[in-house]
């Protein structure tokens, strides 16, 4: 049965430059929530954007029951709004609720939200080549009690905020040799916030050493490269392009299968692969032209500048003639519409 959506919204919108501001500082003028409760959606309704009120002994406060995607809206060259691959969005974001004991939303709910959402803050949507309206569904426990236990009670929400690079220069990593991001077996794969609370730590000792990320390594051999804070972790030497093979421990990143699947159509060699830190070693080592980056929704494609292994800073190549910045025009042309989406990627909608 198809929920219906209430819209409270605003007439009189007022639009802020956030160019200059941190990325997700500033949301738009409304949200989106529908409540969970005896076994079904319900009061699903776009408002203006305000605060929640919630018991303090609300099991997503102490349990971990929280989970949540990241997407982007564009304003296509003719002036139509393409929100970005939210087929793949809504396998990831099921997926990720399905890990956590959470219960399913309907495509069809998920997708109505975010398109009203999208089309009543259409206003908020930079047309900069860089910009975009980044959309953050996610869903939290609300049932209040304490007690270790799978919550009865869901809100699942939708808020956005315009977006610009989130990286804005190339980026310096460490590989992490000693704490772990996930386990096979674990979380990882899921878009829950305790995969994002137990990397502060190892990641701020990275930055306090001058580094900007670190390129974590395997639970078990400490060696095997798998992702990188926020991003997926993508290199091409030899003319291949190089990405760590999916498992539960990896994020099923849709930048990542974007990009590979434009690298195959581009007739690159491609191989999806467990690639040591020593294997990166050898090729610097050898004075191969190595490109490194990260590629996720907030980032796009973030090059690496600097690898640190064991100490030891290895620098990256960045000339303008590298794939990845050919992947990332690709994808930007296709986002705004200016060559051909023959893969079905973006949903159009008119605000």
């Amino acid at each position: 049965m198809e929920q219906t959506i209430a819209i409270t919204a605003k007439t009189d919108r007022q639009v802020t430059p956030t160019k200059s501001l941190p990325f997700g500082k500033i949301p738009t003028e409304h949200l989106f929530t529908a409540e969970y409760h005896d076994g079904q959606w319900g009061n699903a309704t776009i408002s203006p954007f305000h605060d929640l009120t919630i018991s303090p002994i609300a099991l997503c406060l102490h349990y971990g029951q929280t989970v949540f995607e990241g997407m982007k809206a564009f304003i296509m060259d003719d002036g139509k709004i393409n929100i970005f691959r939210m087929d793949k969005h809504y396998q990831r974001f099921t997926a990720s609720l399905q890990r956590m004991c959470m219960p399913p939303v309907s495509k069809d709910l998920f997708i109505r939200s975010i398109c009203k959402l999208v089309a009543t803050d259409a206003a908020w949507i930079p047309t900069d080549t860089d910009g975009s309206l980044y959309i953050r569904p996610f869903m939290i426990a609300t049932e209040p009690r304490i007690g270790v236990k799978i919550s009865d009670d869901y809100l699942y929400m939708v808020v956005c905020s315009p977006a610009y690079q989130y990286y804005t220069q190339p980026v310096k990593v460490k590989v992490e040799t000693d704490y772990i991001r996930s386990a096979v077996g674990g979380t990882g794969y899921a878009k829950c916030g305790g995969n994002y609370g137990g990397a502060f730590y190892p990641t701020q000792l990275a930055k306090e050493e001058g580094y900007d990320q670190v390129l974590w390594t395997d639970s078990k051999n400490h060696e095997f490269i798998e992702e990188s804070g926020t991003m997926n972790a993508m290199f091409y030497i030899d003319n291949v392009l190089i990405t760590p093979p999916l498992s539960s421990s990896i994020l099923d990143g849709v930048t990542r299968d974007s990009l590979i699947t434009l690298a195959k159509d581009m007739g690159l060699a491609v191989e999806e692969r467990a690639i040591s830190y020593k294997e990166l070693i050898r090729a610097f080592e050898a004075g191969k032209k190595v490109e490194a980056f990260g590629a996720g929704t907030a980032a796009v494609i973030a090059p690496m500048e600097i690898i640190a292994i064991n100490g030891v800073q290895h620098k990256c190549y960045l000339g303008e003639d590298a794939v990845m910045f050919q992947l990332r025009d690709t994808l930007y042309k296709i986002r705004k519409g200016t060559i051909a989406d023959k893969f079905g990627w973006n949903h159009v909608i008119s605000a």
